[in-house]
């Protein structure tokens, strides 16, 4: 039985051994090149979390990374090989991103008209405008990776799509289509213990959230389009969304399981110019599922806002601040709906976030602080990161992540034991 992998494989395999020549093949494949890099990276938790070992991260990884050309398509390959103890899981899970072995992308691209790009293959994808804050942007995240102290590359999760790009004098598209559902690589307790609303309990290794995940193909699907077009420094965009919420956000009432429900997101966004620096605005109408509104085990409809502004403060300082507001729809449906003694969310979760930069010694030590406040969950999350070249290959890098709040159920807060400090070497090659 022919999972997603192995019909995207396929499908890469037939487009490129058709699209190249056994001639082209031979003649560009004499010697294969990668670059990559050697990182350890090691942290510990600085609470104290009886769910979870004492360390947040402990891992050796090497990538290798090749780019081959041809005539008419390029081949791009990106792999992680992983010595992960902290998880101890080694069995490669290539959906997760677990096990010796995590293939961030392998894919072609082509361009069979001069106004069309086509990306056919595991690729990471990105589009919006907010810092660390994603409203339009629908693709796979790793939330484990962000809050545990990887490179902040690693918040984004691969994608099994075909990515179609159109340029044109009028406006510019961008078709993103993923035959099988690809999900975040979502907080389910494995490494960090999250709080369960169904049991009023926290969650960690020792009973991770089980989920019921949509996985047939081209049945449960996504579709993600981008419209956009610059005037001048400024540009503006429009989103379509058609899938799935990308973390659990429903519940099974009989097996406990996690649930994905049907989504499809209706957004826009505007980035310029403004006063000396960069303004930004974007905005998403989250349709869930139908019944989601009377649904207590089910994510209600959301309007979703941010707005944000960065500019240089001083020589190699720079600061930005945004403002971020989840509106939850049919606000009295969802309060109704709930038993007796459940949490109850305000009807706007309200999201303050800052962030400083500062480059130093020639540019070769970099500091950055950010912080996530919600001022209606009274909760925050703090992220220090400093990193120092110590010559063209070689990069240390340290930092923390703490977590705070006043509940102990609200977004932040619930992952304060998972607070944690890191340290990185990482040689490039």
């Amino acid at each position: 039985m022919l999972n997603k992998y192995s019909v995207l494989f396929i499908g890469v395999l037939s487009v490129l051994f058709s699209s190249v020549s056994a001639n082209d093949f031979n003649a560009n494949t004499e010697i294969l090149e990668f670059n990559g890099y050697l990182e350890t990276r090691v942290g510990v938790r600085i609470m104290d979390d009886a769910r979870q070992k004492d360390a947040s991260i402990g891992e050796v990884r090497l990538q290798l990374e090749t780019e081959q050309e041809f005539d008419e398509v390029t081949l791009n390959i990106v792999t992680d090989f992983v010595y992960d103890p902290v998880l101890d899981v080694y069995p490669p899970d290539l959906e997760n991103g677990e096990g010796v072995i995590d293939l961030r992308q392998a894919n072609i691209v082509m361009s069979p008209v001069d106004f069309m790009d086509i990306k056919l293959g595991r690729q990471l994808l990105t589009w919006g405008t907010g810092d660390l804050l994603f409203i339009n942007d629908l693709f796979a995240k790793d939330w484990n990776s962000f809050l545990i102290g990887r490179d902040v590359e690693y918040l984004k999760a691969p994608t099994d799509a075909i990515k179609v790009s159109m340029f044109f004098n009028v406006l510019n598209v961008d078709i993103v289509y993923t035959p099988v559902f690809d999900s975040d690589r979502f907080i389910d307790g494995n490494r960090i213990t999250f709080f369960d609303r169904m049991t009023n309990t926290f969650r960690g290794r020792d009973q991770p959230l089980s989920v019921d995940k949509p996985e047939d193909a081209f049945d449960d699907d996504e579709l993600s389009l981008r419209l956009f077009r610059s005037f001048g420094a400024n540009e503006v965009a429009f989103y379509y969304y058609h899938g799935f919420w990308k973390s659990p956000a429903g519940v099974n009432p009989l097996s406990g399981n996690g649930l994905f429900p049907a989504l499809e997101v209706y957004g826009a966004s505007i980035r310029g110019t403004v006063a000396g620096g960069i303004g930004y605005a974007e905005v998403g109408l989250y349709k869930s599922d139908d019944s989601a509104a009377s649904n207590p085990l089910s994510r209600n409809s959301e309007l979703r806002l941010l707005m944000g502004y960065e500019r240089e403060l001083a020589l190699e300082l720079t600061g930005s601040l945004q403002y971020y507001v989840e509106n939850k729809q049919d606000y009295d449906d969802y309060a109704n709906s709930l038993p007796d003694d459940s949490i109850v969310d305000d009807k706007n979760r309200q999201v303050i976030t800052v962030r400083f930069t500062k480059l130093m010694l020639q540019q070769e030590l970099n500091v950055s602080f950010f912080n996530f406040y919600s001022t209606t969950d009274k909760d925050g999350f703090a992220r220090f990161v400093t990193s120092y070249k110590l010559s063209d290959d070689l990069k240390v890098e340290s930092g923390f992540n703490y977590f705070y709040g006043k509940y102990q159920y609200t977004f932040y807060a619930q992952f304060e034991d998972s607070s944690n400090i890191y340290a990185a070497i990482r040689y490039a090659f």
